[in-house]
């Protein structure tokens, strides 16, 4: 069998994309760390009130990958900025980990 008929059309790859996945998570923080042949990146939804917030999903990448990402993100970014107006990054402290009130009875 050709490689063009194993993938259907040239240059193209078929992606199954589950119902579950296709949902999505949220998450309002992206923590990254690398080695020298990985980088991790954790998603986390910190929430106020939650004393202990959970890593949500962890995504490893070789650093190829990683920087085709970046250069995807900000092609993204670009685009979308063009169409909708600048995006506005607000300078604010970080968001410390255990942030939000604590339960007092």
């Amino acid at each position: 069998m050709a490689e063009k008929d194993k993938k259907g059309k040239q240059g193209q790859i078929n992606i199954e994309l589950d119902q579950a996945i296709a949902e999505g998570t949220y998450s309002n923080l992206a923590i990254i760390n690398h080695s020298v042949s990985e980088f991790v990146v954790d998603f986390v939804n910190i929430m106020p009130g939650v004393p202990k917030n959970k890593v949500k999903s962890r995504i490893i990448l070789t650093p190829q990958h990683a920087k085709r990402l970046l250069k995807a993100l900000a092609d993204n970014v670009k685009k979308f900025e063009n169409a909708h107006g600048e995006i506005k990054d607000y300078e604010r402290p970080p968001i410390p980990l255990n942030f939000g009130p604590t339960g007092q009875a």
